[in-house]
C-alpha cells in the first residue's frame, strides 16, 4: 500500500500542541480500531455518557461539573476513500449538568487515516486528528485539538488495541502535550457480539506526569452488538484513582445512512 498521508505532517500537528490542565468532561468514550465507513457511505453515531458518581468540582473555573452530568455528541462520518474518513461532531452537547441544565458545548471536525480494510488484517494502524471549537464551560480554551494514533492486532477471537492520544490547547511546546491514552482488549463471541475491557487515562503532560493519586484512570466493562444494520456499544466505567469519576455509563448507537448495495461497491 502506498502511504497517502505523510507521517511528518502528523508530527507537525502534534508539535503545535499544549494540554488541557486536567481531565475535563468528554463527549466520546471510545477506543478507535481503524475501521471506517465504506467509500461513499454516510454513518451516524450517537454518543451518550452519564456520570452518576463523579467529581464534584469542575476541571477549571466555570466548567461543567462532572457529577450527575450527561454528555454526548452526534457524530457524522463519510467514507471518502478506503483509507480516509471525514467526520464532524455536531452538536457536542450536555443534556444535563448541575447548575446549567442543557447546553450546546461546541463542534469538532475530524480526519481519520487508516490502513485500508483494517478488519481484514492481523496488524492495523491509523491516526485521527480532531479540531474542536468549544464554549467556555466545556473547555478552558476556545480552540483545542487531539492527535490519536491507532495500533492494534486482530488475533481472532481476541483484539488488542492501543490509542496513545495527545491533547492540545495550543499553549507551550512539545513537552506540554497532555497524554491521555486509551486501550482495549476485546473478545469476539461471534460476528454480532463482543465483550471487552477498556481503560481511559489522563496521566499529565509529556514533560511531567502527575502523581498516581491525581491521575485519571477509569476501567470499563463493555459489550458491543450488531443487528439489522445498526451497532450498539454499552459500557460501565469505574474510577480507580482519586482524580477519576467513580462511576460512569456510556451508550453508542450507530447506523449507515446509505449502506452499500451488494454487488455495487461504489454505491
Amino acid at each position: 500500500m502506498k502511504n497517502n498521508w505523510n507521517g511528518r505532517t502528523a508530527l507537525a500537528f502534534a508539535l503545535l500542541a499544549a494540554p488541557a490542565a486536567v481531565w475535563a468532561q468528554t463527549d466520546e468514550i471510545q477506543v478507535y480500531d481503524a475501521e471506517i465507513a465504506d467509500k461513499g457511505v454516510w454513518n451516524l453515531m450517537i454518543h451518550t455518557n452519564f456520570t452518576p458518581v463523579g467529581r464534584k468540582e469542575p476541571a477549571f473555573e466555570g466548567g461543567i461539573i462532572p457529577n450527575r452530568s450527561v454528555n454526548g455528541s452526534v457524530e457524522w462520518a463519510y467514507g471518502v476513500t478506503d483509507w480516509f474518513e471525514q467526520g464532524i461532531y455536531l452538536p457536542v452537547w450536555t443534556p444535563y449538568s448541575q447548575g446549567r441544565g442543557g447546553t450546546i458545548d461546541g463542534a469538532k471536525l475530524r480526519e481519520l487515516f487508516v490502513r485500508p480494510h483494517a478488519a481484514d488484517h492481523t496488524f492495523f494502524y491509523g491516526v485521527n486528528f480532531e479540531f474542536s471549537v468549544n464554549y467556555h464551560y466545556w473547555e478552558d480554551r476556545r480552540i483545542t485539538s487531539e492527535v490519536r494514533p491507532i495500533v492494534g492486532l486482530h488475533l481472532k477471537p481476541v483484539d488488542l488495541i492501543f490509542n496513545p492520544i495527545v491533547d492540545t490547547n495550543y499553549r507551550g511546546g512539545f513537552g506540554n502535550l497532555e497524554f491521555v491514552p486509551a486501550s482495549r482488549i476485546a473478545y469476539n463471541l461471534n460476528k454480532d457480539w463482543a465483550v471487552s475491557l477498556e481503560e481511559y487515562a489522563d496521566v499529565g503532560t509529556l514533560r511531567r506526569f502527575d502523581s498516581a493519586h491525581d491521575q485519571f484512570h477509569q476501567v470499563w466493562a463493555v459489550a458491543d452488538h450488531s443487528a439489522k444494520g445498526m451497532t450498539f456499544e454499552f459500557g460501565v466505567g469505574v474510577g480507580v484513582t482519586a482524580g477519576s469519576d467513580r462511576l460512569a455509563f456510556k451508550l453508542m448507537v450507530g447506523r449507515d445512512l446509505n449502506p452499500k448495495k451488494a454487488g455495487n461497491p461504489d454505491h
